[in-house]
């Protein structure tokens, strides 16, 4: 569809400079860039388990003092702790038990972990090496994916984006859109959810991109008008028209073909491509994606926008 949001800047975790708006103002400051102060906001969750959460495994518990799930997690800068927390968060996402706040700090916990094993190389295959196989193929997947997306130079991006950052629809109501998708189209949801991820963190973003995309599936006005119905800012209508879209372009049956047409790039390809097969291995998978949050990488630092941020 176009070289947008993602595919032009998006790190493992990030949704980045590609959306700037030229000479937009407000250059950020190094006050701006404390994100580990800034609290979750966890109305998105919802409280009871979601049928995502299809069977369950033993209960994860973290060792040590009880957590207080409404901070922002760090992740570890040593390779035994890094290992554990990668451990933890990808069982506990996984786990029906875990739900509301606890759900959030983990999906958050699992993003930021595998964005430290991309920026630091020298604890990589020290952690890798000890993943055990429960969750080896989800952590290769993700690990693999983030890499494909961190791709560009953002060492002279000062300008914060023209966004509002949103609460996401429920992991319920999203699956639910999906799955809808899915039946209409044939297109496999996971693909769908790995797609709405990549563009805006699951709808989180709002705000065009720098090619003028929008909507939570990021289409460019002249292709909505081609495959869309209803409003271009609506999930359900967005993923529907995303659907519409992908199998005019040969989904499912050529679903790497389809995505590649959705943007015209072969890392933001392989990236969706293998974060759906992680769905598509585990659909409760989807509960930790859902948690991710938008970082925005600057010159000056990565700056966490907090759902209810807007720029002004």
């Amino acid at each position: 569809m176009r070289k947008g949001l993602a595919a032009g800047s998006l790190l493992v975790f990030t949704l980045v400079a590609a959306y700037v708006a030229a000479g937009a103002p407000g250059a950020v400051s190094a006050d701006a860039l404390r994100v580990a102060t800034v609290p979750i906001t966890l109305s998105a969750f919802e409280p009871e388990v979601e049928r995502v959460a299809l069977t369950s495994r033993d209960r994860v518990h973290s060792p040590g003092a009880a957590r207080r799930w409404d901070v922002v997690p760090a992740a570890a800068d040593e390779a035994t702790a890094l290992l554990e927390q990668l451990v933890m968060a990808e069982r506990a996402v996984r786990d029906p038990a875990v739900t509301g706040r606890e759900l959030v700090y983990m999906g958050h916990l699992q993003q930021l972990v595998y964005f430290k094993l991309i920026e630091r190389a020298d604890l990589r295959d020290t952690v890798f090496s000890g993943i055990p196989s429960d969750v080896r193929r989800a952590a290769d997947l993700n690990i693999a994916a983030g890499a494909n997306l961190w791709l560009w130079d953002t060492t002279g991006v000062t300008e914060l984006p023209e966004w509002r950052i949103e609460t996401a629809p429920s992991v319920h109501d999203l699956m639910t859109y999906y799955r809808e998708a899915e039946a209409e189209f044939g297109v496999p949801w996971y693909y769908l959810a790995a797609i709405n991820l990549v563009e805006t963190r699951m709808g989180r973003i709002r705000g065009d991109s720098y090619a003028g995309a929008q909507g939570p599936m990021q289409f460019m006005p002249a292709t909505w008008d081609a495959y869309g119905e209803g409003d271009i800012n609506n999930a359900r209508d967005a993923i529907l028209a995303a659907g519409r879209y992908l199998r005019a372009t040969g989904a499912p049956a050529r679903m790497e073909r389809a995505i590649w047409w959705y943007n015209h790039d072969n890392e933001y390809v392989d990236a969706v491509m293998k974060y759906g097969e992680v769905m598509r291995d585990d659909a409760r998978a989807f509960r930790g994606y859902h948690g991710w949050q938008v970082y925005y990488v600057t010159a000056n630092g990565t700056l966490l926008l907090p759902e209810g941020w807007a720029k002004n």
